[in-house]
């Protein structure tokens, strides 16, 4: 028995595109707008991602120690003031630790992004945030909160370890805003990790540079660059928000620092430039 092949009439045709089967589909597009209120899911999640791993509370363990241990070292061990040869006090010590809890803190943001490309789960984070700038902007947000918990325990630490070693408390009319300085350092510079981390993105190779940078070239550098060069450089400016001096420092070096608030400013620059590029960087290639 033959059998006649079916044909479809353009009525049924008509009633297959109006049910959203036919190629001609309208698909949702997703707006700025759309990307801006997603801002606060993706906070949470990498909220949610930090606080729920076991090497959160060591970092911040981490700091305390560093406070602890570094000012109770120059208060019992060093006790005067290489630079002037007074004894050191406490108006003076508390806080000097929150300088390399802002070089772990630029680690720690280094590897909040780096670890994802690492472990192969950066392109389910993407995936669910198209807007790359949004992935961006949620681990830099979330790594200057780790930031600022790092340098108000570096200062706590900084200042029980400087009591323990018998340390007179000097003049305290300062302790605010050097605390406050402390703070601003560390919480800005977990955002500037992320920056290079972004840019880099291999663990081993961004941590390398950061520390080799801040720790080796910057030091070769303020050596041999003029001065109004040497102030502009990234960790010459976290010591000048500190308001501490370096050994490399010359008198010219000392009259012409610029104020806390402008070092600040230099920071915050460096911070901002790393992530804008670093988030051009991630919307233009691939995430493997």
């Amino acid at each position: 028995m033959n059998t006649a092949p079916t044909t479809t009439s353009p009525a049924h045709l008509t009633s297959l595109t109006d049910a959203g089967v036919s190629g001609s589909t309208r698909h949702p597009v997703r707006t700025g707008r759309d990307d801006v209120r997603s801002l606060p899911a993706a906070l949470r999640s990498e909220w949610l991602k930090t606080w729920t791993l076991r090497s959160t509370p060591t970092i911040l363990g981490l700091s305390f120690a560093i406070g602890l241990t570094l000012t109770a070292v120059m208060a019992i061990v060093v006790e005067n003031d290489p630079f002037d040869d007074r004894p050191f006090t406490v108006a003076e010590l508390f806080f000097v630790s929150t300088f390399l809890s802002g070089i772990l803190a630029v680690v720690i943001g280094v590897l909040s992004f780096t670890s994802e490309v690492q472990h192969g789960t950066l392109a389910g984070v993407v995936t669910a945030r198209p807007a790359r700038w949004v992935v961006v902007m949620a681990k830099a947000a979330n790594a200057a909160v780790v930031g600022f918990g790092m340098g108000a325990l570096a200062i706590a630490g900084g200042l029980i370890g400087s009591l323990s070693g018998g340390l007179e408390m000097g003049d305290t009319s300062g302790m605010v805003v050097d605390a406050v300085s402390g703070i601003v350092l560390t919480t800005v510079a977990a955002a500037l990790g992320v920056g290079v981390g972004v840019v880099i993105r291999h663990s081993s190779a961004a941590v390398a540079s950061v520390l080799v940078w801040a720790l080796v070239v910057e030091n070769l550098l303020r050596s041999m660059a003029p001065t109004q060069v040497a102030r502009l450089l990234p960790f010459s400016a976290a010591n000048g928000l500190l308001g501490t001096r370096q050994a490399t420092d010359t008198a010219e070096m000392i009259a012409s620092a610029f104020s806390r608030a402008q070092n600040a400013a230099i920071f915050g620059g460096y911070t901002l430039i790393a992530l804008v590029i670093g988030t051009v960087l991630l919307s233009r290639r691939d995430v493997a």
